[in-house]
């Protein structure tokens, strides 16, 4: 479902847990070594507080010939449990750069089918 607002609070000292989930505007494309890993007019944009926005993009844009999934593996208490993804071009390898959550809990399951690129693994994740 997307546009919901998510509030689960942790506990009495802890805030409020605000998640929102609704369709990038426009085009997101994500690059690294020179290649483009990415790219979606079919984008999701995921917004957790207190973390900035992040892109949520279907598996079906990203070539995924170029990820190979590791043992790496976290756990969140909103979405759960996550698989990594590190991506080789040429000599050139993003290590765990791609995370996914192949069954997330169903309040965000819009997420299920998408992956999402950490910025600072890749080269560019440009939105237009």
């Amino acid at each position: 479902m997307l546009g919901w607002r998510m509030e689960a609070a942790m506990s009495d000292t802890k805030p409020t847990k605000l998640i929102t989930i609704v369709p990038t505007t426009g085009r997101v494309r994500v690059s690294f070594a020179g290649a483009i890993i990415a790219d979606s007019t079919a984008a999701l944009t995921l917004r957790e507080t207190p973390y900035g926005p992040v892109q949520y993009i279907p598996r079906s844009d990203v070539c995924m010939e170029l990820c190979q999934r590791t043992a790496h593996a976290s756990h969140c208490p909103w979405k759960g449990d996550a698989s990594y993804y590190s991506i080789t071009v040429g000599e050139r390898i993003a290590a765990n750069a791609i995370w996914s959550y192949e069954a997330p809990i169903d309040a965000v399951s819009a997420i299920s089918g998408y992956v999402a690129f950490y910025p600072d693994r890749v080269d560019t994740i440009e939105i237009s």
